[in-house]
C-alpha cells in the first residue's frame, strides 16, 4: 500500500510539474562491489518513478578499507559474512532479473577485481551522455560475463560498446588529471564518512546499501 501511495503522490507531482522539489541521489560505488552491481543495473529505472536525479560517484574502497587496517574486503576477512554475501547477491540477482556468471561464484576469478582502471575511465566518461551506460556495461562484463575488468582490452570493449572512443578514453585514464580526480574522490568519501559500497547520499544523510535503495529515494522526495 505505501509502494501505491508514493506512486501516485509522483504521478501527482509530474502532472503538477514539481518535481523540482526532489534532491539529487549521489551513487556512490565501486566497480569491485558485488552489491553496487545490483543496485548500479536497477537504481535509474527506480529513480525514474520519483522523479529523482541521480548522479554517479565512482570511488575505490581499497584506501577506505586500508584505513581500517584491511589489505582486502571484510567479506574475505570474515568467512561466515562473506559465505552469506554470495548467497545474497544470487538471491539479489534472481529477485531483479540479472545476470550473474558461475565463475563469480566459484572463485575462478579473483575477488574484489581491480577496478582502478575502469575508475579513472569512468570519471572521465562521466563527463559524456554515455557515461552511466560505461558503468553499468563494466558491471556487466564483470558480473554477468565473467570478465576480468583489470585487462585493458576488457574496459575498452565497455567503452566501444556505448559508443565511445576507446582510443581516447584509455589514453585519459593514464592521464594525472583522472588519476588525482580519483585521489579526490576517494578523499571526499572519506569526509563524507563512507565505509562501503553501495552508498547513498541524499544531502547530509548517508544510506549504505542496495537495501537502503527505497529508503534514499524516499528521503529524495521528503
Amino acid at each position: 500500500m505505501a509502494a501505491i501511495l508514493r506512486q501516485r503522490l509522483t504521478s501527482y507531482k509530474r502532472q503538477h510539474s514539481v518535481l523540482s522539489v526532489t534532491q539529487p541521489l549521489y551513487f556512490w560505488f565501486e566497480f569491485a562491489s558485488t552489491y553496487s552491481y545490483v543496485t548500479a543495473m536497477r537504481i535509474e529505472a527506480e529513480a525514474e518513478k520519483y522523479g529523482v536525479h541521480v548522479i554517479w560517484k565512482p570511488f575505490l574502497l581499497g584506501p577506505i578499507f586500508a584505513k581500517q587496517g584491511w589489505n582486502t574486503s571484510p567479506f574475505n576477512i570474515y568467512e561466515a559474512k562473506g559465505r552469506y554475501m554470495w548467497r545474497d547477491l544470487e538471491r539479489l540477482c534472481a529477485k531483479h532479473q540479472l545476470p550473474l556468471h558461475p565463475s563469480v561464484l566459484t572463485g575462478i576469478k579473483p575477488f574484489p577485481q581491480n577496478g582502478l582502471l575502469a575508475a579513472r575511465v569512468a570519471l572521465a566518461a562521466l563527463q559524456q551522455d554515455w557515461g552511466e551506460a560505461f558503468c553499468r556495461q563494466v558491471f556487466a562484463a564483470q558480473f554477468a560475463h565473467g570478465l576480468d575488468i583489470a585487462e585493458p582490452d576488457v574496459v575498452a570493449k565497455c567503452i566501444e560498446e556505448v559508443g565511445g572512443d576507446a582510443e581516447a578514453y584509455m589514453a585519459a585514464a593514464k592521464e594525472e588529471e583522472w588519476k588525482q580526480t580519483l585521489r579526490r574522490r576517494v578523499e571526499e568519501a572519506q569526509h563524507l564518512g563512507i565505509f562501503g559500497a553501495p552508498s547513498l547520499v541524499v544531502g547530509e544523510e548517508l544510506f549504505w546499501g542496495d537495501d537502503r535503495l527505497q529508503d534514499a529515494l524516499d528521503w529524495a522526495c521528503s
